[in-house]
């Protein structure tokens, strides 16, 4: 039986709904500084877009690496036609915009972002690796290089659960944290904080990817009959709680991990506790759509419209217009995801596991998710 996460789905969609907030308000006028720096202190909720989707992965591939030979090839393929194609899209665009720029048909306060040189570890999704200064092109897209990252290195956290069970995924998960933070007093990652960098997020990444598969099998494993919501929900506020005091980094992580574990218990015990969600669904499953489309709506009705047309008429105000930026980018969305996302992956599902069929027997202990989900 397949099992759906809402709270998880919930989750991410308000995490995206915030990222695409915070970054349209630096189109608003004087006053909005208090807010955007509010919103910047949740900036952490990028961990739990990292630790659930290590979460789902492990529930949903974890057993099929380790029993089909030609799993890990369909796994691959799979996550590339999941977000490749709207992500190439987005890149193209942007690449454009750098063309105009070149050429002095736009002007932009920041043309380090649409270097050319920049422009190949864009197409390779290496960009969140280590290998450029700041973010370029689609800024928002280094977590999908730091997605991407954590795909080629599952064979790792499966090796090791396969090797020391739920132990060897804590292993791979505090070595991570270790380097991170040996890296970030070296000097050798850039930032104050590993939960802070981006350039070099694929690593940040891993980490949490590694904690969220560790939870999911900790999740699956439990006997504790917990039915109610709540906790899950409160453990969540408490961790952004603790973002917005800017408390220490272990203690969100924390939070963050033992909230999905509370959500994955209670919502494997009493599915119908999150059925209040099931509304959210249709927006829920495009929330990565929306992340990633709304640089895209942003240079368009903000950079474009708004600065150049509307805000010098007057006519209307910014916290009105801002409302068709946001609905456009969740009506694009929804409409990438249905006619250009979905038929385009299924497609190229299909031809993967015609080209790499299965080869053995998937575990009986292993926990499917709804498609796409992760």
């Amino acid at each position: 039986m397949q099992q759906h996460f809402r709270i998880f789905e919930a989750w991410r969609l308000m995490a995206a709904l915030l990222i695409m907030t915070w970054h349209f308000l630096r189109y608003a006028p004087p006053g909005h500084e208090a807010v955007s720096a509010g919103l910047y202190r949740l900036m952490p909720l990028m961990e739990m877009f990292f630790m659930i989707s290590g979460f789902l992965i492990m529930l949903r591939y974890g057993d099929v690496l380790r029993f089909e030979r030609n799993g890990y090839m369909r796994f691959i393929i799979r996550r590339i036609a999941r977000f490749y194609p709207l992500y190439l899209v987005t890149l193209a665009f942007f690449a454009v915009v750098a063309l105009a720029v070149h050429f002095g048909l736009v002007h932009t306060d920041s043309p380090e972002r649409y270097s050319f040189g920049a422009l190949i570890p864009n197409i390779l999704l290496i960009q969140a690796w280590g290998v450029t200064d700041t973010l370029t092109y689609n800024y928002v897209a280094w977590s999908m290089s730091a997605e991407w990252f954590c795909y080629l290195l599952l064979p790792v956290i499966v090796t090791a659960y396969r090797v020391a069970g739920k132990t060897g995924l804590a292993v791979v998960a505090l070595l991570s944290i270790a380097a991170l933070e040996w890296a970030v007093a070296a000097g050798l990652i850039p930032f104050p904080s590993w939960l802070r960098a981006d350039t070099w997020g694929a690593y940040r990444a891993f980490a949490d990817f590694a904690m969220g598969a560790l939870v999911a099998i900790a999740a699956r494993d439990s006997r504790w009959r917990l039915v109610s919501h709540a906790p899950a929900w409160i453990c969540f506020g408490l961790s952004v709680a603790a973002m917005a005091m800017l408390l220490s980094s272990y203690m969100i992580v924390g939070l963050l991990g033992l909230s999905l574990f509370l959500a994955a218990v209670a919502e494997r015990n009493n599915p119908d506790g999150s059925r209040f969600l099931a509304p959210l669904h249709p927006v829920g499953k495009v929330s990565l759509g929306i992340y990633l489309i709304h640089p895209v709506i942003e240079a368009i009705l903000f950079a474009i419209v708004w600065r150049k047309l509307v805000e010098p008429l007057g006519v209307v105000d910014f916290y009105t217009f801002w409302l068709l930026p946001m609905l456009a980018v969740i009506a694009v969305a929804l409409a990438s995801e249905r006619w250009f996302e979905t038929p385009l992956a299924n497609l190229i599902g299909a031809w993967a596991k015609r080209r790499y069929p299965p080869t053995g027997q998937v575990g009986s202990e292993k926990v499917a998710v709804q498609p796409g989900a992760a």
